[in-house]
């Protein structure tokens, strides 16, 4: 599979796990389903859209993938703000999602180039 072996995917997939992990026992159940969302949509956005035969496709799933992490970036800094997400994880999720928004710029870019 060529999402496996994206280093965007396999980062948005490690993030996601550590965001699971560390939310697990919030009990905000709202604010924990809507972070967990967005993280795991990230992932997943980059995987379905390397499934797609068409490089139009490929794009919208990878900028659907981009706009997950602005959302997961929302929710990281005002979790962080009220006290859910300790700043040191925090802030670490927030560098990691920047990267990977310019990660993903970066791959559209690419398959814009070749369409």
């Amino acid at each position: 599979m060529l999402y496996e072996k994206l280093d965007v995917w396999k980062r948005s997939r490690q993030l996601t796990i550590e965001v699971y992990k560390t939310m697990g026992q919030c009990r905000d159940y709202g604010f924990k389903d809507q972070i967990t969302r967005s993280a795991l949509s990230a992932p997943s956005n980059i995987a379905e859209g390397c499934e797609r035969l068409s490089l139009k496709e490929r794009i919208r799933f990878f900028d659907i993938a981009k706009g997950s992490i602005g959302e997961f970036k929302t929710q990281t800094s005002i979790g962080i703000e009220i006290g859910y997400i300790n700043k040191q994880s925090g802030d670490r999720w927030l560098k990691e999602a920047s990267e990977l928004a310019k990660m993903l710029a970066s791959l559209m870019q690419k398959y814009r180039l070749s369409v």
